[in-house]
């Protein structure tokens, strides 16, 4: 009875120790693969021991830090942290995130712009539209487009799932006020966010996920293809289609559960499947290529990736009005670094894209400071 006693002190002995040490070796020799964080991921660097460090402290602490944030397992830890968060207390361990009814996410900021409490007022918005029908009826005499698409917003297309306590007494939206004075004034504009919700029931695949806060893959392959024929009504011009080839209907991924993604969650969410068409685009030469600049925010991104740029020629993208995209996924410089009076010379359309989430600063400085580069 004795012996039995002490070997099993000794066998708990052993597993304590073992689990104290296996966190150390997961970190040395990665013996089980854990999935990585999603998300910009600051890994602190490993800090060297030099003698004035460790005198004023910084060598303890920069390691502390270090080892904090590296150690074996935090991953899975961190995981199992929020998996506990969302299914015991429905709460998200993600930076603005809001769990709705039946477990639809939002952002925070989706939700007030839908409410109107994030309103920046009549007057800011009246300025900033008669400095865009300026500019617009400028570029018109040098034969040149601009155009507002008003992307469609989360909030607005899904606000029975709001939780209640978020839902307030509604105010006047930014949205609103600026689909008056674009259509009052004449200002050319796409309201996506009205189509989107008039199409809510009636669209063969969902247009808006359940766990991501852009509109869904499917739902931006309608808007690029629609604003290829906006632009060839604004220019009087044909050019080159978006074509959706094979359907695959599967659970959603990538851009539709990038709020889901986001949350790093142990298990991953089930939702209602999405569709992910093929997408090309025509390569007739004979069609008309205008050179075309687009000011938005990430709902341009998607369409951006899968191929748009190609039915346009020097087209650039200017993300937030900062940085500069020209092709390629990586930024070659920032807007602060371009000619904008060159740049707005060189492309024959201009479009600014912004959800009801990012109104209260359309165009990110770019209406204000092409209002300066023209007005006498």
């Amino acid at each position: 009875m004795k012996n039995w006693k002490l070997k099993f002190r000794k066998l708990l002995l052993i597993g304590v120790l073992a689990l104290l040490f296996l966190p150390m070796i997961q970190n040395k020799f990665k013996v089980i693969k854990i999935k990585p964080l999603y998300g910009t991921i600051r890994v602190p660097q490993k800090s060297y021991l030099k003698l004035k460090d460790w005198f004023s402290g910084t060598y303890q602490k920069n390691t502390e830090k270090y080892l904090n944030e590296t150690f074996g397992f935090r991953n899975f830890f961190i995981r199992l942290n929020n998996q506990i968060a969302f299914d015991l207390f429905k709460k998200a361990k993600a930076n603005g995130v809001i769990v709705g009814k039946e477990n639809y996410l939002y952002e925070e900021k989706y939700i007030k712009a839908y409410n109107g409490t994030d309103f920046v007022g009549e007057d800011s918005i009246a300025d900033r539209m008669q400095k865009l029908k300026f500019i617009q009826d400028t570029l018109r005499r040098m034969n040149k487009s601009i155009f507002i698409v008003f992307a469609a917003g989360k909030a607005s297309f899904y606000p029975e799932y709001i939780p209640d306590k978020y839902l307030l007494k509604k105010g006047p939206t930014n949205y609103e006020t600026y689909l008056k004075y674009a259509q009052r004034m004449k200002i050319n504009y796409i309201d996506f966010n009205k189509y989107f919700i008039d199409q809510k029931h009636s669209s063969k695949y969902l247009l808006y996920p359940k766990y991501g806060i852009h509109w869904s893959y499917y739902g931006s392959t309608i808007v690029a293809d629609s604003i290829i024929h906006y632009i060839e009504k604004l220019r009087n011009i044909e050019m080159n289609h978006l074509m959706c080839g094979e359907f695959k209907i599967e659970q959603s991924k990538d851009i539709d559960n990038d709020i889901g993604d986001g949350m790093n969650l142990l298990v991953n969410l089930k939702g209602p499947t999405m569709a992910y068409p093929k997408v090309y685009f025509g390569t007739d030469s004979l069609k008309g290529k205008p050179s075309v600049l687009v000011i938005s925010d990430s709902f341009y991104k998607e369409m951006y990736r899968y191929g748009i740029p190609s039915v346009f020629s020097n087209t650039h993208f200017w993300y937030y009005n900062k940085e500069v995209f020209s092709g390629s996924d990586v930024s070659d410089k920032e807007t602060s670094q371009v000619d904008l009076r060159e740049e707005l010379k060189n492309h024959d359309v201009i479009m600014i894209m912004s959800t009801e989430a990012t109104l209260q600063k359309l165009g990110w400085g770019f209406v204000e400071n092409v209002y300066k580069l023209y007005h006498p």
